[in-house]
């Protein structure tokens, strides 16, 4: 019998594309994917007006079936123990995306990607800031250009209103695991204006 893909999913402070995320995390869970969450320490204790980290962790429990992962402690472990065949950071902040171009690893996310690298497995980066054209946009190409890292697909959510700021097509998450698996980059990676 052929074992699932294991999902390390990992959330970061882009609260307003939380619930879209957490559609995602459903559909994998749905379509056989062993899904852990992982949460930075931002996206799992601030209450916002997207909903209270209480219930945000509730409802990632409910779908994955797993304990989050929310320490630096519990995070260090993943590669060593090889726990997922994929690391997904959606969404992933401009914040996350700086501290992952300079190897800085002070949060849980960012040991969580440091260590699933440990094994050169691949990393996938949903990307959701308003400075990723401006001053997010050094750390993207960076990023692009380091092994093992793959984006989801990614537009302009408003270019009139908010010009610098670039959110992924979540919903393509899982055509872009499926694509660093293979270790293929999904394309096109610039893809129109993401949904709502």
């Amino acid at each position: 019998m052929k074992q699932p893909i294991r999902v390390g999913f990992a959330l970061t402070g882009s609260f307003c594309t939380f619930a879209r995320v957490l559609r995602v995390v459903d559909d994998l869970v749905q379509g056989g994917y062993d899904v852990t969450p992982i949460l930075s320490e931002n996206a799992g204790s601030l209450d916002t007006r997207f909903g209270t980290a209480a219930s945000w962790r509730e409802k990632l429990r409910g779908v994955c079936g797993h304990e989050i992962i929310d320490s630096i402690v519990a995070a260090e472990p993943i590669g060593p123990k090889a726990m997922f065949d994929v690391l997904v950071v959606a969404p992933c902040t401009g914040n996350t995306l700086a501290k992952l171009a300079h190897s800085i690893i002070d949060t849980t996310v960012t040991m969580a990607v440091k260590s699933h690298l440990r094994g050169a497995r691949p990393v996938l980066l949903a990307v959701s800031t308003n400075d990723a054209l401006s001053g997010s946009a050094a750390n993207i190409g960076t990023l692009l250009n380091r092994k093992h890292y793959y984006f989801v697909p990614m537009g302009q959510d408003n270019p009139k209103g908010k010009p610098c700021s670039v959110v992924a097509h979540m919903e393509r998450i899982p055509d872009a695991i499926e694509a660093a698996l293979q270790g293929r980059q999904l394309e096109p990676l610039l893809a129109g204006a993401p949904e709502a």
